[in-house]
């Protein structure tokens, strides 16, 4: 946790606040071993940041989810700038999905559409890791890890081709679009200044026809060179290669 992250709940002021969960309570007392008086990074979720001081810790119990802690909070700091773009992703595998939800945060990715493809197994609809407060704990994550505030959006379309021909246009409009393809000539360009749009596919990518109709909406397939990579290796590398 290299930032703290505090919700409107948590505020019982304009500068105090009360953390009572076991997790963050865990994390500060037993990882970060705070004290009175300690100082940490902090952030209100879709705020501000800045610094926030301990002023009290209470015991409720012998155990960290029967703990207070007190703050006072001075945020008065923009966070980190986002990324200008919209990932539009295959839906992974469950365990792997958790993981990429974190990174994608992480990477101050603000805009995610999770699509269904052909590999895209229909169980993979079906999983617990897609309910709202386990993908919501998922972005907290990658945004503790990463020092933001900004949460980001994302959307499930269990449909590709109605999402595609009515929906994609409209967010392409006026930006460019990439989906990254292992079978095509053109390489991926990096150091990109303008807004994109960046499609990846399921393991082994998009099937011919789901190509096909990405780029007839105005989709440019891109490699990235010989190798083909895990989803989980792909995102990371395409927003480094892309964004410098």
């Amino acid at each position: 946790m290299n930032l703290l992250l505090l919700n409107q709940t948590d505020f019982i002021n304009d500068e105090l606040a009360i953390i009572r969960d076991a997790r963050r309570c865990e994390h500060l007392l037993n990882i970060q071993k705070i004290t009175t008086g300690d100082q940490l990074k902090a952030g209100k979720l879709n705020g501000l940041m800045g610094r926030a001081e301990i002023i009290q810790i209470n015991s409720l119990g012998n155990s960290s989810n029967s703990k207070e802690i007190h703050l006072r909070c001075n945020f008065i700091q923009l966070p980190p700038t986002p990324i200008s773009l919209t990932l539009v992703m295959a839906l992974p595998r469950p365990k792997m999905f958790r993981r990429v939800v974190q990174t994608l945060s992480s990477l101050g990715i603000k805009s995610v559409y999770f699509i269904h493809s052909y590999r895209v197994e229909k169980s993979y609809w079906q999983s617990p890791f897609l309910q709202p407060e386990d993908v919501h704990h998922q972005l907290i994550l990658g945004l503790e890890q990463s020092g933001d505030t900004s949460l980001p959006q994302v959307i499930f379309k269990k449909r590709f081709k109605p999402f595609v021909e009515d929906e994609l246009p409209e967010i392409i409009n006026n930006r460019t679009a990439l989906v990254a393809h292992p079978y095509t000539d053109l390489p991926c360009p990096n150091s990109l200044n303008q807004s994109l749009v960046l499609a990846i596919g399921p393991e082994g990518g998009f099937i011919p026809y789901e190509i096909n109709l990405l780029e007839q909406q105005g989709f440019n397939s891109v490699h990235l060179g010989e190798r083909i990579l895990r989803v989980e290796t792909v995102l990371p590398f395409l927003v480094g290669r892309l964004f410098g």
